[in-house]
């Protein structure tokens, strides 16, 4: 589902999007390619770190057409945390060249001297300007937990839910994306149209992370892929296209047969 990952065959590692950068330009041409470095800090977890949840104190660097910014931005709309958490969205170095810089930047006070590739998305922390996370599923996670119920938002995520989450976020990884093997692929959307049977989302009555994780897995396909052999996952994807938070954000959602 990530736009930048190592697949082999119906697998993929997990890597987060690499947008569009002028930075290898500046670099001399290298035997070897530069990995990202991987920040994995928590919000709230293990406060001995400082990072603890505080209205405005973070924001995030998302990037057009990447799935994982969508799952981010979607979140963050069926939160309500549009107001708290601030995102700059990056497109190309030429359209967005201060989110380019910041968003080095808070690599660079991460990393002393840090030259490798940027990845979205990416939760800052304002005060120190540093990288707190660029690991996509803890983002999403501490972001649910930030002001958990707060004004009647859903409960996207609890501890009793999380490995039910998980679990279907190693199925969308492994074999509910572009690059997938059709023959997984298409065991995986059968699964998952009968599992939809009876049930208005993926775990039961209430709209939680899982659907955000699987609409846009769905939606990522494309419309060559698009699940219209799978009945309740083609009524799904477009029942949930109607909510506000999804609203708009796919030019990929399938019509009705």
């Amino acid at each position: 589902m990530p736009e930048t990952t190592s697949r082999s065959s119906s697998t993929a590692t997990t890597t987060g999007c690499q947008p569009t950068s002028s930075a290898s330009a500046r670099r001399p041409k290298a035997t070897a390619v530069r990995r990202p470095h991987r920040s994995r800090s928590r919000i709230g977890v293990g406060l001995a770190g400082g990072f603890y949840p505080a209205p405005h104190r973070y924001d995030l660097f998302l990037s057009a057409g990447c799935p994982r910014s969508l799952r981010v931005s979607i979140t963050l709309d069926l939160l309500g945390l549009g107001e708290t958490v601030a995102t700059t969205l990056l497109t190309h170095p030429a359209e967005t060249p201060a989110g380019f810089a910041a968003l080095r930047g808070a690599y660079e006070a991460t990393v002393h001297h840090y030259d490798g590739p940027l990845t979205v998305p990416a939760l800052r922390d304002r005060w120190s300007g540093r990288v707190v996370s660029d690991h996509t599923p803890d983002i999403l996670r501490d972001l649910a937990g930030l002001f958990p119920g707060r004004d009647g938002t859903p409960l996207l995520d609890t501890p009793n839910l999380a490995p039910d989450i998980d679990a279907l976020r190693d199925l969308l990884e492994r074999h509910v994306t572009p690059a997938a093997q059709p023959s997984g692929r298409s065991a995986a959307l059968s699964h998952l149209d009968r599992h939809l049977s009876g049930r208005p989302y993926v775990l039961g009555e209430a709209l939680t992370a899982a659907d955000v994780d699987l609409w846009v897995a769905l939606v990522h396909l494309g419309p060559v892929r698009a699940p219209r052999p799978y009945p309740r996952l083609g009524e799904y994807v477009r029942r949930l296209a109607g909510q506000p938070a999804f609203r708009g954000r796919s030019d990929a959602v399938p019509d009705a047969a």
